[in-house]
């Protein structure tokens, strides 16, 4: 048993529900562009009015490739979850579009939809709110089952729920419990097995190890790498934490304000950023060793976060960036590679002055503070 009360995963991958995808790496399977999610602020109480916007996802374009796993950063409020619901049509889509394995699927409904939502599944943030209750785990993970009966047949349901707890490091012998019998951790591999209960390719983490202790969090990532490894899954995972993002990413996609203002590998991210909003985020990250920690310098940015309601014109960053520029207020930053003369950087970087090594002063913000 592990420190959650997991048992150890065995290295064959039961029958039943074992998968049969075959996945070439370096495809494309998700083709976001242009994507836009406003809600609509209104006025008055009979007549309502439209008076403007939440611009919670504003443009955001990427690809999410087959076999990889792409994470998705940024401060809270940025628009990171309420993009992970649109992929999902969870939330309809204002515009853009979603195009999975080349087929658009962002305007789909009905039988569309609920073919593609077998394909694509979700891992949600809080184990604590997003298992029912008053269900048994058994219940909990079989009812995929029941929208989807040509998966599990009905006789051989019980098996295929038992096969995939003991996938994600659970008892079989739990399937008659119910979730308050569990501690976070099983609760999000519970959680886990249900994602995978229909035999997805793609599978939206949305903060699954937020609400987790450190040792729990740990145990967690190691099984979403393990089951990426056995089932050919490919992952889009949002989180906070800077250092977990590094762990389990191949590329990494940073947001402010509901756009995607840097996204590259992980090595060219964390060693290499470009963009002065991620080069903030990633100074703040924790570092264990005390001399380097002193010798680091710190980016401790001023101002407030904008109101995604009423964002800057230009560059959104620009409120708050020291590089700022009359430029930056005028013209919206491309989402696209900068030309370093050393040529340690050729990903994508949504800034006028990307291309200028080190933290210059003389914007409209000023130097950053130091710390």
């Amino acid at each position: 048993m592990t420190a959650d009360g997991a048992t150890a995963m065995g290295a064959s991958v039961p029958q039943e529900v074992a998968f049969t995808h075959e996945v070439r790496r370096g495809e494309p399977i998700l083709e976001v562009r242009e994507l836009v999610k406003h809600f609509p602020l209104t006025q008055g109480v009979v007549f309502k009015k439209q008076v403007g916007a939440v611009k919670a996802v504003d443009g955001v374009s990427f690809d999410l490739m087959q076999g990889e796993t792409l994470g998705i950063v940024g401060e809270s409020g940025c628009g990171k979850s309420t993009l992970a619901k649109v992929l999902m049509s969870l939330e309809p889509a204002s515009s853009g579009s979603v195009r999975y394995k080349g087929e658009e699927i962002s305007r789909l409904s009905g039988a569309g939809l609920k073919a593609v939502r077998r394909n694509i599944q979700m891992v949600f943030q809080d184990p604590y709110t997003s298992l029912n209750p008053r269900m048994t785990v058994g219940d909990i993970i079989g009812e995929p089952f029941e929208i989807h009966p040509e998966v599990a047949p009905k006789g051989g349901r019980r098996k295929a729920v038992q096969d995939l707890l003991d996938v994600v490091g659970l008892n079989p012998e739990y399937i008659n419990r119910y979730p308050h019998q569990f501690s976070g951790g099983q609760r999000q591999r519970i959680g886990i097995a249900r994602g995978l209960a229909l035999k997805p390719e793609v599978i939206i983490c949305d903060e699954p190890v937020s609400a987790l202790d450190v040792s729990v969090q740990a145990q967690v990532i190691n099984l979403l790498e393990q089951l990426q490894s056995e089932f050919n899954l490919s992952y889009m995972f949002i989180a906070h934490d800077l250092s977990i993002v590094r762990h389990i990413s191949d590329r990494v996609g940073v947001m402010y304000l509901g756009k995607v203002v840097e996204i590259g590998t992980d090595a060219e991210i964390y060693d290499h950023a470009t963009h002065p909003y991620t080069q903030a985020l990633l100074s703040a990250v924790p570092v264990p060793d005390p001399q380097a920690r002193e010798t680091r310098d710190r980016i401790v940015l001023t101002g407030d976060v904008p109101s995604p309601a009423n964002p800057p014109s230009g560059c959104r960053f620009r409120t708050r960036c020291w590089k700022a520029q009359e430029k930056c207020a005028l013209e919206v930053p491309l989402l696209a590679a900068p030309s370093w003369l050393d040529g340690l950087a050729r990903h994508d970087s949504a800034c006028h002055f990307a291309a200028e090594r080190g933290a210059e002063s003389g914007g409209a913000a000023g130097p950053p503070e130091t710390v």
